[in-house]
């Protein structure tokens, strides 16, 4: 059975980097054709596809976003990491990570697979 849990603060201060991680268990992220993917929903809006990495490792990011996001996996652990850099009260937001089996998917049938939810409030 495939389970993504997140784990990581959910209260961060303005201009801080914000990190959180998805482990992965009953797949590999090495397995192809799956891409590990971080999304999520600012209060009120739609879901904003963050980035992603893949079974290679490569990794891919948002336009929006790009400048502020790190991501990186962790194989011995089965895990992947997303770093958000500068954050400001507008990345308040619900932080899903999903298995994914397209790029820059932004519909729930775009993914199969979901952690858990992480409600990340910026605030000092």
């Amino acid at each position: 059975q495939v389970q993504l849990q997140e784990s990581g603060p959910g209260l961060v201060q303005p201009s801080q980097t914000r990190s959180l991680t998805c482990t992965v268990s009953g797949v590999s992220i090495t397995t192809d054709y799956y891409y590990w993917t971080w999304i999520r929903q600012p209060p009120g809006k739609g879901l904003e596809w963050m980035g992603a990495t893949s079974s290679t490792g490569s990794t891919f990011y948002g336009p929006s976003l790009k400048s502020r996001t790190f991501i990186s996996s962790d194989t011995s652990k089965n895990q992947y990491t997303l770093q958000l850099s500068s954050v400001t009260p507008e990345d308040t937001a619900v932080y899903y990570c999903a298995r994914g089996h397209r790029l820059m998917g932004s519909q729930c049938s775009d993914y199969d697979y979901w952690g858990q939810a992480t409600q990340v409030t910026v605030s000092s």
